[in-house]
């Protein structure tokens, strides 16, 4: 098993936009692609205006698999268009449970 966490940090005028934005059509274009949703969540403390969200998959060849049908979807790249330009950074982490996680 594979997490993928995901972590966004956006312009601060364009924040909530893109929580409305991801709410009502990048979130179910993601899970028919992607799968598994553990949680998506924004921060109240640290670095602001950031979301993180995180992804199950078996193996990193599903997860490959996956995120390469999202990109070949029209409608995902339409939603792609409108939102990337809102990102100032972007980070991707792929973690692997321990044998003792509850997670695994």
């Amino acid at each position: 098993m594979v997490v993928e966490e995901r972590n966004y940090a956006f312009q601060p005028a364009n924040f909530r936009r893109f929580l409305a934005l991801f709410e009502s059509e990048g979130i179910p274009l993601m899970k028919q692609h992607l799968g598994q949703l553990i949680g998506v969540f924004t921060a109240e403390t640290g670095e602001l205006n950031t979301v993180m969200q995180m992804w199950v998959y078996p193996d990193l060849a599903e997860r490959e698999r996956r995120r390469a049908e999202l990109w070949a979807d029209p409608r995902w790249l339409a939603y792609a268009d409108r939102v990337l330009p809102w990102i100032v950074r972007m980070e991707t982490r792929l973690l692997k449970p321990t044998s003792f996680s509850p997670l695994r």
